[in-house]
């Protein structure tokens, strides 16, 4: 180590007493972490690249500073998706501080990953006062029994009004109007059951029909639309 000259002609003075960094939140523990290895948590983050055309959620659950769990979701660019693909291969196994410092294939998941350091090195995760954490695979909760990402798509002009395009049911086929030509519900298509249906050997119809659901006052409606027709 080497001092400047001001440095090297002072005199010692005592630091005194050192009672560590603050005790952080983690798994339903208190935590005072000095190093990586003490850090674990299970917590969600939002990205987005720098011309904020699509963006990231990201969910990491981490134990004893190893990435042991992560789900990449991605919304609103062709690109992040193949970039997701790279980034679920390279962050599991890593350090949190591995991770952050890793080239995530797009910035929307890099910025992700920066969120969610300062999230869980700071004790904001949503397993901070679970005794013992989440099991690793508790992301798949969030996408439920079709493990697809809950996605909702509008689209809404001035002229011709809003369009249900995707809830998070699943896909949207049909809109329901009354007489005042308001939206008074919808129909959707799970796809995540309609596919599972298919695959078990179910004909595409007969699936098609058996995952296909409405909500709201659908009977009572005098018009129904294709949203992506009409």
């Amino acid at each position: 180590m080497n001092y400047t000259a001001e440095v090297t002609h002072m005199c010692p003075v005592a630091k005194g007493a050192y009672h560590g960094p603050a005790p952080i939140p983690e798994e339903g523990k208190w935590v005072q972490a000095k190093q990586i290895a003490d850090i674990s948590g299970f917590t969600h983050g939002v990205g987005w690249c720098a011309p904020q055309q699509g963006a990231c959620k990201l969910t990491l659950n981490v134990k004893d500073g190893i990435i042991e769990e992560a789900l990449v979701e991605t919304l609103g660019c062709s690109g992040m998706t193949h970039s997701a693909a790279m980034a679920s291969e390279i962050l599991i196994g890593k350090t949190l501080l591995e991770a952050l410092n890793t080239d995530l294939v797009c910035d929307a998941i890099n910025t992700a990953m920066r969120e969610l350091f300062l999230q869980i090195v700071y004790g904001r995760t949503q397993s901070a006062f679970s005794e013992g954490g989440l099991l690793v695979g508790a992301s798949l909760e969030d996408l439920g029994k079709g493990l697809r990402s809950q996605i909702g798509t509008m689209f809404a002009t001035k002229e011709k009004g809003p369009r249900y395009l995707e809830m998070t049911e699943g896909y949207c086929s049909r809109m329901a109007l009354n007489a005042d030509g308001e939206i008074i519900g919808y129909e959707f298509v799970s796809l995540g059951k309609m596919m599972d249906f298919i695959k078990g050997g179910m004909d595409a119809n007969e699936a098609l029909k058996k995952a296909t659901g409405h909500y709201g006052q659908w009977d009572a409606a005098v018009k129904y639309i294709d949203p992506r027709k009409e």
